[in-house]
């Protein structure tokens, strides 16, 4: 799937420069971040340096930690946040971010001071960010991990091998979007899974976009899920800037997956709001819609509950049912279930399974 990523960038040859190289010993020390899991460390050899280095979205960077800002901890491979501190090596990948509660970042030109833009281990250059949260941690890159041919290591190259999956014999699907960011989506898909798994349904718990972070999955399983996987697990450390194409890949993938493991359902997590460009484009895509049984949206307040609802439903998507933080508030729930047309359910009704996803019906729009 190492194509059309990012930008032009990527369609660039290798980065010029020399190779330093690595030993072992610095290499383990480095506290390595979740978005870089699948990479094979075994082949690093050395790193890329010079100013004709070029990075591109998915490369790897060893970097040194030069000041603290947001993200005071790092997100390793294996769940645990570990401590940063000034002078710690860290090994990232370069991606853009979208997050509008916390920073926008592109992909560096170069080897230049950038940021950890993500606490799953994303650098980047932030060009805004939200007046809510810290300027973003500060990092020095180093050099892009090569192997021996100077080839950069990249997320893009160890991605899950595709898979063939015909429509018509995939596992329910039910689709769960969101008004924005912190709407609620990652707490209703796992409330769903829990309900669900105490049916004894073999649930896949899939976010095929979003910034690299083990949150999401870590939930999923927790919640009783017994797969989980995300866009990283198809090589991307991050969607944004993503062309939609890309985004159908990763979703057939993850799907495919799913199917083969023997799901019974899939539940099905896209990133952010869906006036989100790639959500908003993703989701109103034919594929997207043959591949999904139900929609859940999940709402930060009762009139982006409505808002939402009305928005989908114009496009074909109209929710089965409105969940997310709304929930939380009964009058903020009552609002929303009188301006709209689907039941607003509560995360403890799906987290005992009263709202059974595998019945859930995409309605009529």
């Amino acid at each position: 799937m190492r194509h059309e990523v990012f930008s032009l960038v990527e369609q660039a040859s290798l980065p010029a420069g020399s190779i330093t190289p690595l030993s072992p010993a610095r290499l383990a020390a480095a506290k390595r971040a979740f978005a870089t899991r699948r990479v094979d460390l075994d082949l690093a050899f050395g790193l890329l340096t010079g100013d004709q280095v070029r990075p591109r979205a998915g490369d790897l960077v060893l970097v040194e930690i030069d000041k603290i800002g947001h993200h005071k901890r790092i997100e390793r491979v294996d769940g645990r946040r570990a401590a940063l501190w000034p002078g710690d090596e860290a090994i990232l990948a370069y991606g853009a971010r979208y997050a509008p509660d916390q920073f926008e970042a592109v992909v560096p030109e170069d080897l230049s001071p950038c940021s950890m833009a993500a606490a799953g281990g994303i650098a980047g250059m932030v060009v805004s960010r939200s007046d809510k949260v810290r300027p973003a941690t500060r990092v020095i890159p180093t050099g892009i991990l090569a192997d021996r041919t100077g080839k950069p290591l990249s997320t893009l190259d160890f991605g899950l091998p595709a898979s063939d999956m015909p429509l018509n014999t995939r596992p329910h699907c039910v689709a769960v979007l969101g008004s924005s960011m912190n709407a609620g989506k990652t707490t209703t898909l796992a409330a769903m899974a829990h309900g669900a798994s105490r049916q004894g349904k073999k649930v896949a718990a899939l976010k095929v976009s979003g910034t690299g972070s083990g949150g999401d999955i870590w939930a999923y399983l927790d919640a009783g899920a017994s797969f989980a996987w995300d866009f990283t697990d198809a090589g991307y450390p991050t969607t944004r800037g993503l062309p939609v194409e890309t985004l159908e890949e990763i979703t057939a993938l993850l799907m495919g997956r799913a199917a083969a493991e023997g799901a019974d359902l899939i539940l099905l997590e896209v990133a952010d709001g869906i006036l989100f460009p790639e959500t908003a484009s993703l989701v109103q895509r034919p594929f997207f819609k043959h591949s999904i049984d139900a929609v859940v949206f999940a709402a930060a307040d009762a009139l982006g509950a409505v808002a939402g609802a009305e928005w989908l439903s114009a496009r074909g998507l109209a929710p089965s049912i409105v969940a997310g933080a709304v929930t939380a508030s009964p009058l903020a729930a009552a609002e929303a279930a009188a301006a709209q047309p689907a039941p607003v359910i509560g995360l403890e009704q799906l987290r005992r399974g009263e709202i059974l996803a595998a019945d859930l019906r995409a309605e009529a729009a």
